[in-house]
């Protein structure tokens, strides 16, 4: 049965879903949420989603939501980009848990306040503290990928496709990651997989 990802292509968490998609080959399909009109807060919405986030994964009559959780049932009916073992598993959900609570919890901000803010709504205090908190994240995942292809397992897991989410946004992103060759190498390196798309070619764009 297709999978239906509820997202819009500015949604970096919408990314994630679409892109592991994309990669692994599945039958999939984009359903547009107009987020910037609210769509995501409509009765309809809520009804699925008592959330009122996105993304949002329909399938075989679930309707799920959570980036997170979204990469691990679709790598589980897939089959691809999981872990070989116990220790692997553990890893995955380590940096699936680190990416939730230490890094796209920062990106996702600042992105949203440097590129879709108007300039004399940003508050310079919480923008420090955004910056300072993401240059001891950014520093934290260069180092994971020292000697490293990957995040968490040999081969590409859901791991780096959550983590890598908001950085293939380029020029929206109000940071320079020149400073971590790492990063730079283990983005290209997923770049440059069969499938790959960029955020705005793999789903529609909100107005």
């Amino acid at each position: 049965m297709t999978y239906k990802l509820h997202c819009f292509a500015q949604s970096g968490n919408a990314y994630k879903a679409a892109l592991y998609l994309e990669l692994a080959g599945a039958d999939w399909q984009p359903v547009f949420v107009n987020f910037f009109e609210g769509q995501h807060r409509s009765a309809d919405y809520l009804e699925k989603n008592d959330m009122g986030q996105v993304p949002l994964l329909e399938h075989e009559g679930r309707s799920i939501s959570q980036s997170a959780v979204i990469l691990d049932y679709v790598s589980e009916r897939e089959g691809k980009f999981r872990w070989a073992n116990e220790d692997e598993r553990l890893e995955v959900f380590r940096w699936l848990f680190w990416d939730n609570y230490s890094f796209t919890s920062i990106v996702a901000p600042l992105r949203f306040i440097g590129h879709f803010m108007p300039e004399d709504k940003r508050d310079p205090a919480v923008l420090g503290f955004l910056q300072s908190r993401l240059k001891g994240a950014l520093k934290t995942l260069d180092q994971r990928l020292s000697g490293r292809d990957f995040v968490a397992t040999p081969g590409l897991s859901i791991a780096d496709l959550s983590i890598c989410g908001y950085l293939y946004y380029g020029e929206e992103l109000p940071f320079d990651l020149g400073a971590y060759p790492n990063i730079v190498a283990w983005l290209d390196r997923i770049k440059a997989m069969p499938g790959w798309k960029a955020p705005y070619d793999l789903m529609p764009k909100s107005a």
